[in-house]
């Protein structure tokens, strides 16, 4: 696993002049090196798609479809190899990297099936007014230009995959840049991708420094960028870009809302698992773990305790052990940010329930209440493994509690009553609002993405090919409607 590992350009493998060491966050050993592109290959790169754009978005839907479908079907054939790449390179547990793999495995289906429907084609009669009589107009979508997919460390596979496969099934290229702590996953995917008939060019696999990015993120050729990733560089990019179609999906700090009628011992103890288990998966390094329970008054006390007890069950330690639930932080830095964060807590009053205990690059899970609103585990995103509770009066303070955030992607509202469902839908200031789960739910066809600081635009396979496309009209004259 530590040979170094070429990268892909416009569909063929190719090296450069410098390497890049890709470590466990585990226990440091070498997972792997790579190599890292000259700025002349980028430009090789991004100059191929941009001159195959016209024949790619030409390509028949079903040699898209095919190519998209052997990609399925060999991530599937090869789920277990992969996943003990992404648990080595990203330190996620076992459990959590096959069901990554798993995902990959159905956007790739999902992107499989859009791109034998999609673009159709819609006819508007225009003979509604006088001025259209004899006149039919036909609107179909068209993609925008070569892609530039932007994917972070969390989910290593499966976010590239969200860039890419959408892209793939409209004919638009792509380039793909992964995340420099964990590209071996992306590298993979472009394995798989040269195993296919896609014309030269339509697609790279870069794995490109941070500090090289501007420059592509301004590059005219590259006229859609879609990234995932933190706040201050997500905005920077639509900065710098502001003519460019952007897609920016940028994290949150996601609420759970558990209502005064989710009240029963069995009700109380689906929530407590659930919110243990979605705010330590990953490590907590979700966009939308569950960082916030706000809990009614009338059940508080009641589930309090039993979160504690859930979360002290979750199983922290080596990755590759299939029975751990909770791994390491991509790095010791990001977990001695957690601490630090934890401590401004607790100094300014919250009480640690469990928790709080950093050993290297892993973090306890950590429960905290009585948290100040102005600490920056209440207010930022913890992206780690640590759960605040709050207790709310009714469902409007529940309401407002969660609103009360510069974040907007989603969360999830424990309640039996559909109306309250829908008041939920109505007046939570997020991009998915999931009832009677944890808004760590995500359907991978699903629109998803978020609103005020999480970001603009939707992913999910249908949604982001329409981002990567828009609308052209043709008008027929002269005929018998």
């Amino acid at each position: 696993m530590t040979h170094t590992h070429a990268f892909w350009l416009a569909g063929r493998q190719a090296t450069g002049d410098d390497t890049l060491d890709v470590t466990s966050p585990w226990d440091g050993r070498l997972v792997g090196t790579v190599s890292v592109p000259t700025e002349a290959q980028v430009e090789e790169a991004v100059a191929a798609a941009h001159a195959v754009r016209a024949e790619f978005a030409a390509t028949p839907a079903h040699v898209r479809a095919a190519a998209l479908e052997h990609v399925q079907r060999r991530l599937a054939e090869r789920a277990e190899e992969i996943a003990g790449l992404i648990s080595a390179e990203n330190g996620k547990p076992l459990k959590w990297a096959r069901g990554e793999v798993g995902r990959a495995v159905s956007v790739f289906r999902f992107a499989t099936e859009e791109a034998r429907r999609f673009n159709g084609g819609e006819a508007q009669r225009l003979d509604t007014d006088a001025g259209g009589a004899g006149r039919l107009a036909l609107t179909r979508r068209f993609p925008r230009g070569a892609v530039l997919g932007i994917a972070p460390f969390n989910f290593p596979l499966n976010l590239c995959a969200h860039k890419v496969a959408p892209a793939l099934a409209v004919g638009a290229p792509i380039i793909l840049k992964p995340a420099p702590a964990t590209p071996l996953s992306g590298l993979l995917l472009g394995e798989l991708l040269a195993e296919t008939d896609l014309p030269a060019g339509s697609w790279s696999v870069l794995p490109v420094p941070n500090d090289r990015m501007p420059a592509l993120v301004r590059d005219e050729r590259l006229p859609v960028i879609s990234f995932t990733g933190s706040g201050p560089v997500g905005w920077s990019i639509l900065d710098s870009a502001p003519r460019k179609h952007t897609t920016l999906e940028l994290g949150g700090n996601g609420a759970a809302i558990v209502l005064a009628d989710w009240s029963s011992d069995a009700d109380l103890d689906w929530a407590a698992t659930r919110i243990a288990t979605f705010s330590n998966y990953q490590g907590g390094q979700s966009c939308i773990s569950v960082q916030r329970v706000i809990a009614d008054a009338s059940v508080y006390d009641r589930l309090v305790p039993r979160i504690v007890a859930a979360v002290k069950e979750q199983v922290t330690g080596d990755p590759s052990n299939p029975a751990t639930d909770v791994g390491p932080l991509v790095s010791e830095d990001a977990t001695k940010r957690v601490e630090s964060w934890v401590g401004e807590a607790v100094d300014a009053g919250a009480t640690l329930l469990t928790g709080g205990e950093r050993d290297g690059a892993t973090y306890a899970p950590t429960v905290l209440t009585d948290v100040p609103s102005d600490v920056q585990v209440s207010c930022e995103e913890v992206f780690g493994p640590v759960l605040t509770v709050t207790r709310a009066e009714d469902e409007a303070a529940a309401f407002a509690a969660a609103n009360d955030s510069q974040y907007g992607l989603q969360a999830g509202v424990f309640t039996h009553d559909v109306r309250t469902a829908f008041r939920a839908h109505r007046e939570l200031e997020v991009g998915g609002v999931i009832i009677g789960d944890v808004p760590s739910y995500r359907a991978d066809q699903m629109p998803y993405g978020g609103t005020k600081q999480s970001g603009v635009g939707r992913e999910g396979v249908r949604f982001a090919m329409d981002d990567y496309t828009y609308e052209r009209v043709m008008v027929l004259t002269g005929l018998d409607l």
